[in-house]
């Protein structure tokens, strides 16, 4: 389910199971973090400027080092301790899906091409955004700079939202941090929204307990997840006619 679905399910099904809080609040706190989510936010937004990247003087992307940096520095500051969790190999379910996001990366190469070609600033804007793919040199880069600021990362065997997950079950993590909202049905214990963002001082973190929002929807666990599947996710095929959007 999008984020904007599962969301808006939650908004209107389930008021209480979500909590404002300050981040002052997780002070001391080990929070687990997805890294892919992150560096592939890094490299969408930080330093560019159409077909324009943050590099070093070499020519080497630094988007998603610089983002890393600031975003952990911001972290530490506020006393949180993070834990960023790196994606293993993805499971064979999600190999459909991998592959329709390389198709769309390659019409994105085309039509970004066609905008450059024509001097359409906006459509350059909105399809060099598309083409953004992390690849290992980006996530070994991230793994070295965490390593040399003394923060801890995992290498998931699998997918980092079930790792960072199963981090917060095992007691390993106080919480799960993500933007993700998928990130729930993985079962992590303690789900929270805005934590990473870079101006959470201005804004609330949510917070969400899965027991909480279980009992609210009036739902299990193995009901949530099969209703999240319905309304689409990265492993079989949508259902025609059913999803977040309204007809």
């Amino acid at each position: 389910m999008g984020i904007k679905g599962l969301t808006k399910l939650l908004a209107e099904h389930a008021p209480r199971a979500a909590v404002k809080r300050r981040v002052e609040d997780y002070r001391g706190r080990v929070i687990a973090i997805d890294a892919s989510l992150s560096i592939y936010q890094f490299l969408v937004v930080v330093g560019r400027k159409g077909t324009e990247v943050l590099t070093n003087e070499a020519g080497e992307v630094t988007s998603h080092l610089q983002g890393m940096l600031n975003r952990t520095v911001r972290l530490l500051e506020a006393g949180i301790k993070p834990v960023f969790v790196f994606d293993g190999e993805p499971p064979d379910l999600k190999k459909k899906e991998l592959a329709k996001r390389s198709l769309k990366r390659d019409d994105a190469s085309k039509d970004l091409h066609s905008a450059i070609e024509v001097g359409d600033e906006d459509s350059v804007e909105k399809f060099s955004k598309r083409t953004v793919k992390i690849t290992k040199e980006h996530n070994d880069g991230c793994k070295r700079l965490l390593r040399l600021m003394g923060v801890p990362i995992v290498e998931a065997p699998g997918e980092a939202e079930a790792q960072c997950a199963s981090l917060c079950k095992n007691h390993k993590a106080y919480a799960v941090a993500s933007e993700d909202m998928d990130t729930l049905t993985f079962g992590a214990p303690r789900f929270l929204r805005h934590v990473t963002d870079l101006s959470f001082k201005k804004s609330p973190v949510t917070e969400f307990e899965v027991p909480k929002v279980l009992e609210e929807l009036g739902l299990t666990m193995d009901q949530f997840i099969d209703l999240c599947i319905l309304s689409g996710c990265d492993y079989c095929e949508n259902i025609k006619g059913l999803g977040d959007k309204e007809p």
